[in-house]
């Protein structure tokens, strides 16, 4: 297990099975794995063997984390959900999460959290060999604190990086941090602010934050594609334009 304090920039390229100096570890899959973007009303399936009552799609209101049953001894966090494959979202786990978390076969979790991760879930990481990518950042609060672009690029290119994955995305409740980069996330797959917002507020219910889906309207995805590695990113048919692949 690799912890990772990332700071603002990310270097140009990512180098497998290589620790870069304060950003991260990154490792290859070792396979070759097809992935597909999530397009807004497509339904979002995954191989991960996991149970079918747990495999979700990220854009049906009445699937999430808050509203499914699940097995006694596999409880997800508060507001997960599947972004697209490979890729989770959730509230902050805790350790009733942990056999759930397991069973996803995480390599990665990237947190937006300032504080440092607690002892049990580092042992957790420790224990399942996976790697944590932190970008403490602020929410977006008025008038003076807003998320910083760089970061969210960043943490941008930890998420395209398909030796990351699979890989879970939380900050404290999974709404409006978690809710920026996931923003961002689907303006690089092409998707209509109408369908971006729609998600956003249907995961930050029952506050959602103006100065959040501004943000994201103003994220500029070429400052994002400049700290992308385009031979690591998954094989979404939505991204190849615009990474110029």
């Amino acid at each position: 297990m690799t912890s990772v304090l990332a700071p603002a920039m990310v270097p140009e390229a990512l180098t497998s099975n290589t620790a870069v100096s304060n950003y991260g570890h990154n490792r290859t899959n070792g396979t070759s794995t097809n992935h597909s973007g999530a397009l807004p009303h497509q339904v979002v399936t995954t191989s991960i063997s996991i149970p079918r009552s747990i495999t979700m799609d990220a854009t049906d209101p009445s699937m999430t984390g808050e509203s499914l049953s699940y097995p006694e001894d596999l409880c997800p966090p508060d507001n997960f959900n599947m972004v697209t494959t490979w890729i989770y979202r959730s509230s902050f786990p805790k350790k009733k999460n942990f056999s759930f978390l397991k069973k996803l076969g995480l390599k990665s979790i990237l947190t937006l959290i300032l504080e440092d991760y607690p002892d049990q879930n580092m042992k957790f990481l420790k224990e399942n060999n996976v790697t944590l990518f932190q970008f403490g950042i602020a929410g977006n609060k008025e008038p003076f604190v807003q998320i910083p672009d760089d970061k969210i690029s960043a943490a941008l290119a930890v998420l395209l990086d398909r030796r990351n994955h699979p890989i879970l995305i939380h900050c404290n409740k999974g709404k409006h941090r978690t809710g920026c980069l996931i923003g961002c996330l689907r303006k690089l797959q092409q998707w209509s602010h109408t369908s971006i917002f729609d998600e956003y507020r249907r995961f930050s219910h029952p506050k959602s934050r103006s100065m959040d889906q501004q943000f994201i309207e103003l994220f500029d995805s070429r400052e994002a594609w400049k700290v992308i590695d385009p031979k690591w990113i998954p094989e979404w048919k939505t991204l190849g334009h615009h990474a110029g692949v």
